[in-house]
């Protein structure tokens, strides 16, 4: 039978056209004996097979490489000399204190309107001064002068505290009993001429006792709390709800502002910061600069140290790897790029890295020029950074390096900026707690205070405090009132009525409505605005609710009062949450800062205040509370 001629060898085998026989030929080795001792040996004895070996694994294919014996490091280290907080004064950059007590830092409050607060730290306060002042035999003088005051259960103004019975318990428990050192501090904080003996009628002997205890007592409790020397002198913009500010170290003959604009989740380091090109520098501080630090010498020479890890493939045969390190074990997932670029590092390029150890100041700014590496034949290298180049480029080295504001082509900022910052910060329970959320129905966002300061010194819900208030304000009003002139209500003689507002908003909740931007008919921004508080059977005019949170009343307790405004970008649909808390660390020589700072965190989305106006409603129908 003649042979069949197969045209195409790929088709014919792929369509099964011809009958074919597959045979499979495999080497096994077959043992001579059950022990096994000597095979796990491993021993080395034919010459010829491990040279085989290694011809086989392409150990024979040379290349000119060689081996690194030592290197000098070109670097240039300049420190921070001025912050900025926002558009505030410039001050001398402080690296003795963790920057995040500088950039976070906020007075803490006293008061919230003409109603005083935190009574705990008045009394801490005032215990304080009077253990301080106990030579002197003038206790019950200063607890005259700076008294706590029993709150008064018929008048308005201490609503605060008369609405909340235990907040009234412990308010009245210290009256007339302990000092209020709070306002003894804001009165020497206010005047550099106030003491704390203004007004008390004491002798020229005794004012001059007193006055040696008023520095130490103010130096006293700004180490136990962190201040800024001025209220305004904080970093926190409450039209952005985030901190801003601005850091410049010496550059060439110049300076280079570095400009942090969104900045609000607690975590502080250097991809907080940007190169601002458009500011050339910051204005001189009032107060002289400190004397620069010495400038670190250049080059410096490093005998290079191979990089070494546990677990690390060993590159010599027979040589079994760390168990402890199991890089076989791990599974990443198909995204998860940071885990497959550390696998094929361990793996494969694991032994092409070296470690040259540089020690650096906090507070600088270091830009490394290049690296001279000199290898066995004696050949120098000069290896310049991987990020250089066009900053725009989104496909060059970028690892530690800064980003450069703006849209303009500029070179790529290759410098490594070191903070004086902390690894960890112990947060306390929010002291005041916001919510800022979206109310598509009512087209406007609410500002909820969910978390307030009482009196006290505690906090409580929102929405507690705002029905026990205006319980309070309707029962005054209702003691107020004489039964007898309130006319009875005469029978409905129409099936429908016509009512103003519908579903009374709670007191905690706080209306942002939109307004226009200046000289702007585009753009909008969320202005603060005011619900009226309605009582029943009221004949006076209904007054504006006002915020009883710090972060809402930005504008009502100055002198003159402003509104306040908050960028519409700034409330997302998911909405934000803004808290206020205590603040700890230790810093680096063992010194403990505590501070009152503000985190900004995602919400849980839009809301509904079912607020609803102009309605026509049947007569005798229930109101909805």
């Amino acid at each position: 039978m003649a042979e069949p001629k197969i045209g195409n060898i790929r088709e014919a085998l792929t369509s099964r056209s011809f009958p074919t026989i597959t045979v499979y030929n495999r080497l096994e080795a077959r043992p001579r004996t059950l022990d096994f001792d000597r095979s796990t040996r491993a021993e080395v004895r034919d010459a010829l097979w491990m040279l085989t070996r290694q011809w086989q694994m392409g150990e024979y294919r040379g290349d000119d490489a060689a081996s690194v014996i030592f290197a000098k490091i070109h670097f240039d280290t300049r420190h921070l000399t001025k912050y900025q907080a926002d558009q505030q004064e410039t001050q001398p950059f402080n690296v003795n204190i963790p920057l995040e007590a500088q950039v976070e830092q906020r007075p803490l409050p006293f008061a919230v309107g003409s109603q005083a607060i935190a009574l705990d730290l008045r009394l801490l306060m005032g215990r304080h001064w009077l253990k301080r002042i106990a030579a002197t035999g003038l206790q019950q003088d200063f607890i005259d002068a700076y008294p706590i005051r029993m709150p008064d259960p018929t008048s308005l103004d201490d609503a605060g505290i008369c609405a909340h019975p235990d907040v009234w318990q412990r308010v009245a428990a210290a009256a007339k009993r302990g000092m209020d050192g709070g306002t003894l501090y804001l009165h020497l904080k206010k005047q550099p001429t106030n003491h704390a003996h203004d007004g008390m009628g004491l002798t020229p002997t005794q004012q001059a006792a007193i006055e040696t205890f008023e520095a130490p007592f103010i130096q006293w409790f700004e180490k136990l709390f962190y201040q800024p020397d001025q209220p305004s002198q904080n970093a926190w913009m409450p039209d952005y709800l985030e901190y801003q500010f601005n850091l410049a170290a010496p550059d060439n003959g110049g300076e280079t502002v570095f400009a942090a604009d969104e900045y609000y989740h607690g975590r502080l380091d250097w991809y907080n910061l940007d190169v601002d090109p458009s500011k050339e520098s910051l204005p001189d501080p009032q107060a002289s600069l400190p004397p620069a630090p010495p400038k670190p010498e250049t080059p410096k020479t490093f005998v290079p140290t191979q990089i070494t890890f546990d677990g690390m493939p060993n590159t010599r045969w027979w040589s079994f790897e760390d168990e402890r390190v199991n890089f076989g074990d791990v599974k990443p997932g198909t995204k998860d790029l940071s885990t497959l670029l550390l696998l094929e590092f361990g793996l494969v390029y694991s032994n092409d890295w070296f470690l040259f150890p540089i020690t650096l100041p906090v507070g600088t700014v270091t830009r490394i020029e290049g690296l001279a590496v000199t290898n066995v034949f004696g050949e120098r290298i000069w290896i310049e950074a991987a990020g250089r180049g066009s900053d725009n480029d989104w496909e060059r080295w970028n690892m530690f390096t800064l980003t450069t504001k703006g849209d303009e082509e500029q070179a790529a900022d290759t410098r490594l900026l070191l903070l004086p910052t902390v690894p960890k910060i112990l947060e306390g329970k929010p002291i005041e707690e916001i919510m800022l959320i979206r109310d598509e129905m009512a087209n406007m966002v609410w500002g909820i205070e969910t978390v307030i300061p009482l009196a006290d010194g505690r906090s409580k819900s929102g929405r507690e405090a705002a029905l026990e208030t205006r319980k309070y304000y309707q029962r005054l009003l209702n003691q107020s009132l004489d039964p007898n002139a309130v006319s009875a209500e005469a029978e409905p003689v129409a099936p429908i009525r016509y009512k103003v507002m519908v579903n009374p908003v709670p007191e905690n909740w706080i209306p942002f409505i939109p307004v226009h931007m200046p000289n702007d008919n585009r753009q909008v921004q969320l202005q603060r605005a005011a619900l009226p508080r309605i009582l029943d059977n009221d004949p006076e005019p209904p007054e504006k609710i006002r915020p009883r949170t710090v972060l809402m009343r930005q504008g009502l307790d100055e002198e003159v009062p402003a509104a306040y405004f908050i960028h519409e970008e700034e409330v997302p649909r998911a909405g934000i949450r803004v808290a206020q808390s205590y603040q700890r660390t230790r810093w680096n020589d063992g010194r403990v800062f505590t501070w009152l700072g503000v985190r900004k965190l995602t919400g849980r989305g839009e809301g509904a205040s079912n607020l609803a106006f102009d309605q026509i409603l049947p007569t005798g129908k229930p109101e909805s509370t």
